[in-house]
């Protein structure tokens, strides 16, 4: 009898929802994916907290989101094909995104001009923009390039090898920069960093496909004494880990609960924001020009809402007062089309006013509006909170048109009488009187305040005694120094003195009233008639008062029409220790050309599962990605550094830019000049420097380099720092040339890694400039 054997049936494939059926490997498969895309978004949820709107947030969930399913899309495909699959898809969500941006900032344009200037300006513009930032072109492509690029890193190393621990550490450096480039501009983002923490928890709970068995047990199918021994090993290592992460908990809790409420460093801190040129630093000095071309025409103004009677147009507001020249000293932040909104005071209504603003014959950065600005389209514009002024950074250009609506503010008059004047170290910059003042000015402000005692009254006696006492001309010279102001109080009428144009009574009121306890400063701007042209006869200086609760008011002190001017010596008089002046001083030099405006800154295996090919290649492309990232990063910033020192500001501000340079670059190569050495010790130093180096690395040495030329450099710093008013462009351009020449040659004596460090040390962008 023949025994026949069955043979065992094969086993039936597990129904769906049972451990290893379709739907358990689909829950397995799903939660890392979805933790990379959530924590990559938590990262553009803390950098939106800078921004205007949520507009960045949504682009940087869309890069997150099609990055990674890109890569779950290709996880068949060899991993060297992945890359440019998803660098295409990342040129399309990056354009989709600049033309979402730019729409959504009303920039004009095509497509390829917005994209062209954001890949150029994205970093230094990003790291000068205005708290809040809005949503432009050059505002979210760095943040939408690193999600997708993090996105890219992050699931390929997560995903395709398995190490989803690994994987996390891009989102995690993403997270960590957004916080950092947030900085001190925002609160402490605890609630994204919990649920940052949550997340990335929650993807390594659960077990992928690529290690764990189809019952769910690593033990099944071992003998009963090796399984025993192997889940005894699990429960022994998965008890330590828990007394590990107990213990840093612990130890490293109360350190980070004590950072929380300290106030990180800004990184803005690091990058120049826009300059304006001398022209427009001190624009007090073209009233006079103007003066003199009265038909010239400036702007072209069509006001479209708002005004019934034609708004006063703000240019500029002066503060800092040295003696010599009043000047803005604001710092300029690039801004979108909204503008920060500051409540006024509480004595203030503010009507709405939009005007459509057309560019004419009128030269510099300064941008015209009607204060307070709050939107600006057609024109990208850098904004002064303080002031309330704006610049365009590129300069200004005949027939450039732009639409500004502004909130312009009325005070109450019926506060003025009892309003007081602020104090203390808030205000300081506008109650600063500079050493020198002379006695006159000082003995007229004493007898002004002694006669009335309220601020306001104070203000209206300094108004009334300029009107009735002096006359306006239009070929007076320009200038406001304390000499000139003297000369144009107390100067003999018939030698020329009390004449003068806008220029010299807004001044005299300001220096008077800040002699009489007010804080004041300058406007200038211009006084329209209407819609239309508006003139060089337009434009007009005028002081404003800060008061209490009211804010700043502007004050008129020019001459009535067709009023005859009183007798100074009537109501006041010189004592004989210090007579009136009987010369005239100098007038201040006025620009008759506008410097040309400077360009905006400028700113990259096979399919093995657990195979070592594929996961050193996934870390070294990360850390590689990574690095590239920021060294691009820190060249740019020195870049845009060394322009801003050599190329931006006056002449003055331009040598004493290069001598940086040249004391940057003794620090770079080994041999830093101490800060107790003299200009000319210094200038030894370097030049026992370069040949030192030289000597000790023969060979071609880069840009050739006379031995006198650190001297001349020292020479030129000497003359800014005793006569600052003397330095020329020519000479400017002189020392940028000394100093690039002799950075570039010492440079060139460096073996070729050090010549590379050089190009990326953060070292010049921290050191105390």
């Amino acid at each position: 009898m023949v025994t026949t054997t069955r043979a065992p049936a094969p086993p039936t494939e597990p129904a769906a929802g049972r451990p290893g059926g379709p739907l358990a490997r689909l829950l397995r498969a799903v939660p890392v994916p979805l933790a990379l895309i959530a924590m990559i978004a938590l990262a553009g949820v803390v950098l939106g907290r800078v921004y205007a709107d949520p507009l960045l947030a949504r682009l940087i969930l869309g890069a997150a989101i099609g990055s990674v399913l890109v890569s779950v899309a290709a996880r068949r495909l060899p991993s060297w094909l992945v890359a440019p699959v998803s660098v295409a898809g990342l040129a399309g969500w990056a354009l989709l995104s600049l033309r979402l941006a730019a729409s959504h900032a009303a920039l004009p344009g095509s497509l390829a001009a917005v994209a062209v200037d954001a890949a150029r300006n994205a970093i230094p513009r990003l790291l000068t923009a205005m708290i809040p930032v809005e949503p432009a072109p050059d505002t979210v492509l760095v943040p939408v390039v690193a999600a997708w690029l993090t996105g890219l890193v992050a699931a390929e190393v997560a995903l395709r090898t398995g190490r989803v621990l690994l994987g996390y550490l891009p989102p995690l450096l993403l997270y960590a920069g957004a916080v950092y480039v947030v900085g001190p501009n925002a609160d402490p983002a605890i609630t994204p960093t919990i649920v940052f923490i949550a997340v990335a928890a929650a993807g390594l709970a659960i077990p992928s496909h690529r290690n764990t068995s189809a019952s769910g047990d690593p033990a099944a199918g071992l003998a009963p004494a090796v399984r025993a021994a192997v889940r005894l090993r699990l429960l022994a290592a998965s008890a330590a880990g828990v007394v590990v992460m107990v213990a840093l908990a612990a130890g490293l809790a109360p350190l980070l609960a004590a950072r929380v409420s300290d106030r990180p460093v800004d990184p803005r801190r690091y990058v120049e924001p826009p300059q304006v040129e001398s022209l427009d630093e001190n624009p007090l000095i073209r009233i006079s020009g103007w003066a003199l071309n009265p038909d010239q025409k400036l702007l072209e103004v069509r006001t479209e809402a708002g005004a019934k009677a034609s708004p006063r147009i703000r240019l500029a507001v002066l503060s800092d007062y040295d003696g010599v020249t009043w000047r803005v000293g604001a710092t300029y932040r690039n801004a979108g089309r909204i503008l920060p909104v500051t409540e006024p005071a509480p004595g203030v209504t503010t009507d709405t006013v939009r005007q459509q603003i057309t560019v004419a014959d009128l030269a510099g950065r300064l941008l015209p509006a009607v204060p307070t600005p709050r939107e600006v389209t057609g024109a990208r514009v850098a904004y002064d909170p303080d002031t309330g002024t704006l610049i365009r950074p590129e300069g200004l250009a005949s027939g450039l048109r732009y639409t500004v609506t502004s909130a312009r503010e009325q005070p109450d008059v019926n506060l003025l009488a009892t309003a007081n004047v602020p104090a203390g170290d808030a205000v300081a910059r506008v109650l600063q009187v500079p050493e020198g003042a002379p006695e006159p000015l000082r003995r007229l402000a004493t007898q002004l305040a002694e006669e009335n005692g309220a601020p306001y009254a104070r203000a209206t006696a300094i108004q009334e005694f300029l009107a009735e006492h002096y006359r306006v001309t239009a070929d007076a010279p320009s200038g406001h120094a304390y000499p000139n102001l003297a000369f144009f109080l107390f100067g003999p009428r018939n030698g020329g003195g009390q004449r003068g144009t806008s220029e010299q009574f807004a001044a005299s009121f300001a220096v008077l009233g800040r002699l009489a306890g007010l804080p004041t400063r300058v406007v200038v701007g211009f006084a329209p008639g209407g819609d239309g042209p508006v003139r060089a006869a337009d434009a007009s200086a005028w002081p404003e008062v800060l008061f209490e609760g009211v804010g700043w008011v502007p004050f008129d002190p020019m001459p009535r029409p067709d009023q005859e001017p009183r007798e100074v010596e009537a109501d006041f008089r010189a004592t004989p220790d210090n007579p009136p002046p009987s010369q005239v001083p100098e007038p201040t030099a006025e620009p008759t050309a506008t410097p040309p405006a400077a360009a905006a800154p400028g700113p990259a295996d096979r399919r093995g599962g657990l195979s070592t090919p594929v996961l050193v290649g996934g870390g070294i492309g990360t850390l590689v990605l990574l690095a590239a990232l920021a060294l691009l990063t820190l060249a740019v910033l020195r870049r845009n550094l060394t322009r801003a020192r050599l190329h931006h500001g006056d002449p003055g501000r331009r040598i004493a830019g290069a001598w940086r340079e040249l004391t940057d670059a003794l620090r770079l190569a080994g041999r830093p000049a101490g800060g107790d050495l003299a200009a000319a010790e210094v200038a030894e130093r370097a030049r026992r420097t370069l040949a030192e180096a030289r000597a000790a690395r023969p060979g071609p040495s880069g840009a050739e380099l006379v031995d006198g030329e650190p001297d001349e450099l020292a020479g030129l710093l000497n003359q800014v720092a005793f006569a600052p008013h003397t330095a020329t462009p020519a000479q400017a351009d002189r020392a940028a040339d000394l100093a690039g020449r002799y950075a570039a040659a010492l440079r060139a004596t460096r073996p070729w890694w050090r010549r590379l460090l050089w190009t990326v040390h953060p070292g010049p962008l921290r050191w105390r400039r």
